[in-house]
């Protein structure tokens, strides 16, 4: 396969991440700070929701990572292979990582909503809990057809 075949892809990854990595940078240390000057008896839910956010970094960005290097196993030929399997594995369990995370946050976003009288709020916070846990079906579903592949390939090359 061509090198540059997956280069769209590698700069989706890119363009996944830059804002992601902005945020992480400008607006929470913003929010941060504008907090600290006034909304009595609301810093410490917003804290706890900020400190979530950046502790799901981490593992987003390792998801990212194995994308980016499933994108390079594809650019080497090496798409069918037990690296690719364990990139995936690594992405879904990321994926469930930061999905626990915000479930873990869900008492938070439940206060916000109380304190602001907004129950939309709590909306928002499942949303960050089902669609990272619908990215590690995908990639739970994707590792399984990887493995499948695999093996079929694995038969057929032994198959005289």
């Amino acid at each position: 396969m061509k090198r540059g075949s997956t280069l769209f892809l590698k700069l989706a990854v890119f363009v996944i991440g830059a804002p992601v990595l902005a945020f992480c940078i400008f607006m929470i240390p913003s929010i941060a700070k504008n907090l600290s000057e006034g909304l009595a008896g609301w810093d410490y839910v917003i804290f706890g929701i900020l400190i979530i956010m950046y502790i799901s970094a981490i593992p987003f960005y390792t998801a990212l990572y194995q994308a980016f290097k499933i994108l390079g196993f594809i650019d080497k030929n090496k798409a069918f292979s037990e690296l690719s399997v364990g990139a995936l594995k690594k992405i879904k369990y990321c994926a469930i990582t930061i999905s626990c995370l915000y479930v873990v946050s869900l008492p938070l976003f439940f206060i916000f909503a109380q304190l602001d009288d907004a129950p939309g709020v709590v909306l928002v916070g499942m949303m960050f809990v089902f669609a990272p846990m619908v990215i590690a079906v995908f990639a739970a579903v994707l590792q399984r057809l990887l493995n499948e592949a695999i093996h079929i390939k694995s038969e057929n090359d032994l198959t005289v």
